[in-house]
Formats: structure tokens, sequence, C-alpha cells
């Protein structure tokens, strides 16, 4: 059922892209290289240490979870067979598939689940995305194939976390044997091995030939080629040295439409982007300031004339079409409005701030933060653009309030789960402050954090719905973030690469893909 669930949901996306009668003349073939162009490189690959999709979507081609999220956000399972959860809904029992190995030959059975599940919920792990699965107060092996999981409350979001690529299984032999060195030699179930980490350039995989889903992979190899650049990335595949693309810059849009040999792809996203404030740190510990800066930025402008229309203006501090969703009206174009805020707040002439952002993560970011910068000017506001390598610019942010060094810093979330618990735990909630958690604005609001609390153990779907909704109210009212918009993904593929899919969650998966020519 897991597979079937997710050709349908392909189906469902290459329809929208004409091309489906390709993939169904043809049957797919064996061997040859996928070659995939990434804007950054992942900061690391063991699961529980990893902070980002692009660590994310190499890892899901090794490391397999034990639910997934298929194309059309159905939680399905990938190495359970099957579950069942207790009236009071503390106790998850779940049934493990048979047959499967890691990649070093260790099984995968409960004792394998347990040690992951203990080594991510291990406070001395650190694993910065805890929080997903923080309830869970036992792990039990009750057979070889069968785990059950008891939490502390009823926890509405369960499902929908373990289907978390941060909760990939490795095996336990390896990351006893490798230590630290698990981070760089990651080993899973998935349908590809590790074979060379090339720093600064390139990720190779080889193809799995123990994978447990019969016929399953058609490649040899896969390979992540880390260019930060936009447009050389769009060179790159021009001349056909990758196969495939992530972010492809808007201005190049017709260009790439226009070759025969290229296929443009606009896929739904759930990540949305946002400038931080460093709440606790003056001038953004007075809401008016931070008001007033959501008042200086066009976003509009942002979204038409940066991104060329590939965007929707925010009106929550997440994407529509995830469970809790609320829509609040966003922040209007008013630089009159934003200075007399300022100056109420004690800021006529403005003040001088830095913005940290990165550069090849996301669409045009380095664009995004230039015009932001343009515009806050114009409200008094001088921003320092200070621009990092991904890897040191998570680790940058990362920091406990005492030890941060950013004032502001442009950054998205990608609602993977699609659930609201994922969109506003880990970012407002005061618990997730680092070096806990991801919360890098230190915004807190004493009933954010209860109703947050509250909803996580709250079994019904009306009641959780409403505590988001009165969340997000607050959270738009005291606005920790300059709130920006949400991404819409522009990939593009060579002709002659079937099968690729393109995830909402954003990544290229080519775990399915096939090459016409191998």
């Amino acid at each position: 059922m897991r597979r079937l669930s997710r050709v349908v949901g392909l189906t469902l996306v290459v329809v929208g892209l004409g091309i489906l009668g390709a993939l169904e003349a043809q049957e797919p073939k064996r061997g040859g290289r996928v070659v995939l162009g990434m804007g950054v490189e992942p900061e690391n690959l063991d699961t529980i240490r990893m902070a980002s999709a692009p660590a994310a979507m190499v890892s899901e081609h090794i490391t397999q979870t034990l639910f997934t999220v298929d194309l059309q956000g159905n939680i399905v399972p990938e190495l359970v067979e099957s579950y069942e959860v207790s009236e009071d809904g503390r106790v998850w029992t779940l049934r493990l598939r048979r047959g499967i190995t890691f990649h070093d030959g260790t099984p995968f059975n409960a004792e394998a689940v347990k040690f992951n599940l203990d080594r991510f919920l291990d406070p001395e792990s650190k694993a910065p995305f805890r929080f997903l699965i923080a309830r869970i107060t036992d792990v039990e092996v009750l057979d070889e194939y069968t785990v059950r999981l008891t939490t502390d409350q009823p926890f509405a979001p369960m499902l929908a976390h373990l289907s978390h690529s941060f909760i990939g299984m490795l095996s336990p032999t390896a990351v006893q044997e490798l230590g630290s060195g698990i981070e760089t030699n990651p080993v899973g179930t998935g349908h590809f091995k590790m074979k060379t980490w090339t720093r600064g350039e390139s990720i190779l995989l080889e193809r799995n030939p123990d994978y447990w889903e019969a016929g399953l992979p058609y490649l040899d190899e896969v390979m992540f080629r880390f260019i930060p650049e936009d447009a050389a990335r769009v060179v790159a595949l021009e001349a056909g040295e990758v196969h495939a693309i992530m972010r492809v810059p808007p201005a190049d849009i017709p260009r790439l439409e226009a070759d025969p040999d290229i296929e443009v792809l606009k896929v739904p996203s759930v990540r949305t982007i946002y400038i931080g404030f460093n709440n606790q740190k003056a001038p953004f510990t007075d809401v008016r300031v931070r008001r007033a800066l959501n008042y200086c930025v066009d976003k509009e402008a942002l979204v038409e004339f940066v991104l060329e229309g590939v965007g929707r203006v925010s009106d929550a501090p997440f994407s529509p079409g995830i469970f809790g969703y609320s829509p609040m009206t966003p922040y209007e174009y008013d630089p009159e409005r934003a200075k007399e805020l300022l100056a109420e707040a004690g800021y006529p002439d403005g003040f001088k701030v830095n913005l940290y952002h990165p550069t090849g993560r996301y669409l045009m970011d380095a664009a995004i933060a230039e015009a932001v910068q343009a515009q806050l000017k114009e409200c008094g506001v001088e921003a320092e653009l200070i621009t990092l390598e991904w890897a040191t610019y998570l680790a940058t942010l990362r920091k406990p309030p005492e030890e941060a060094v950013h004032d502001m810093y442009l950054l998205g979330w990608g609602c993977v789960t699609n659930d609201a618990d994922y969109c506003l735990y880990p970012l407002f909630h005061s618990g997730e402050w680092p070096p806990v958690g991801w919360h890098l604005s230190y915004y807190k609001n004493e009933e954010v954090d209860r109703l947050l609390d509250e909803a996580r153990v709250t079994p019904d779907p009306e009641r959780r719905a409403a505590l988001y909704k009165r969340v997000i109210e607050i959270i738009w009212n005291d606005a920790p973030w300059l709130f920006l918009y949400s991404e819409v993904q522009v990939n593009a593929v060579r002709k002659g690469v079937q099968g690729l899919i393109h995830h909402p969650r954003e990544y290229i998966l080519a775990t399915e893909a096939w090459l016409e020519q191998p």
C-alpha cells in the first residue's frame, strides 16, 4: 500500500506537467547515474543531528522512517507494517516489516527501532528535533518485530512526527562502531548506500543490491552536486552536467521552458520564508519596533519583482493546506506607519542592525535579503548583510540567547508533517530556545506556551484547530518575525530521466528514477 500511495501521488503531480504519457509508454531501464544539482551542502547525515531539508533529501535515499508522508499528504507505513493505538491515546503498538537489513547486514527489527528512538530521546544526544517525540516515556520491545511506545499524555501528532526524515533508522552496529563518523557515513535500509562524500563538491551514492522492495532501485548511482550560485546551476543543467536542479531563478524560467530538452516544474511547497528578530535584544524587545518593520517591507513587491510571482505573501506563520492553518490580515506596506511606530518606540532616526542570510539555500535568498535591506533603509533602519556558508550559518544562529550574535536572520521552515504542531511548537514555544531546539527568535509568551502544550495532547481535531487559531492570532499581533512569503518549488529536469519524485517536502527523490538511455 505504501508503494501504491506514492505512485498515485506522483501521477497526480505528473499529470499537471503534461508528461504522463511518456511515463506510461516506457518500461523502466536499469543502470546509469543521475546527477542532482543542489544549492547547499548537507551539514551532516546523522539523522538525529540533521537540521535542514538538503540533508534530509540526501538522507531519504539512504535511510527510511517508520512512517512516511506521500505526495497527497497521507501518512502511510514505511518500515512499519501495521499499528494500533490504545483507547486513551497513550500506547502505540507498531508491527514492523520483516526481512529487512541495514546496508551493513545488521537486521532491522524491534531492537533496532528501540536503539534509534532511545538515542533520539536521550538528552545527552542533544538532538535538535527531540521535541518531535519527546512525549514518549518508554520504548519497549515486545518481540522481534513488535515495538510498544508509551507517552506521558495522548500525543495527537505522533504518526506525523514519526514520518519525519530526522527519525530515519540507522544501523545500531554502525552507530556504535563509527561514533561521530556516522555523520558522514550513514548506514540505513534505503535504496542507496553511501559511496563517497567529497566536501564542497558532491555526495555519491550507490545502489543497494539488497533493497527490500522488489525491483528497486533502477539506477546504479545517484550523485548530489553542490552548486550554490543560481546561474551556475542553470548552466550545469543546460550543459547536461546535471539531470535536475532545484530553485530555478524566475528570470531563467522562460528560457528553460523554451528548451525542448528541459522540463520546468512548479511544485507545491510547505515552506514559509521569514526574517526572525532577536526578541531578547533591543530594539526588538519592543513590539512596536517589530510591527514597524513588518509595515516597512513591501512583501507584495518581493513576490512580484524578486520572485517574479513564484510565491505567496504570508498571512500566517505557515502555509495554507496544513492542519491548523488560520489566515490573518497581512501587514500592509505602510512606511509612514512604520516610521510613526519607530518614533513612538524611541527610534525616530532609526537604528543599525545586522541581518544574517544564506545564499543558494532558498529561492533567490540573497536577492531577497538585499531587497529587504533597501526597503528597511527607507524607514531609517540600516541593516548590515552577513552571508555565511550553510552549515556555518546554522551553527552560528543556533546559540542560546546570551551567546547570540544575530539581530535578524533570514530562514525558511518547511512544515513537513502537515501538522501545525511542527510549524509552531519548535519556533514559538519558549522551551525550544537553543541549545535545546530551533527557536532562534527567543520569543516568549506564556499564553502561547500554554496553548501549544494543550494542543499537543488534545485528540479532538476541532479543539486543536481552535487552539492553533488563537496561537496564530497572538503570534501575528506580537510579530516576533518579519513575515514574508510561502515558497513555490521551481525545479527543472532534462529529458531522458524519468520517475523523479518532486516532493512537497522540498525533495527531489531518485529512489524510483531511471534513465531512458543508461
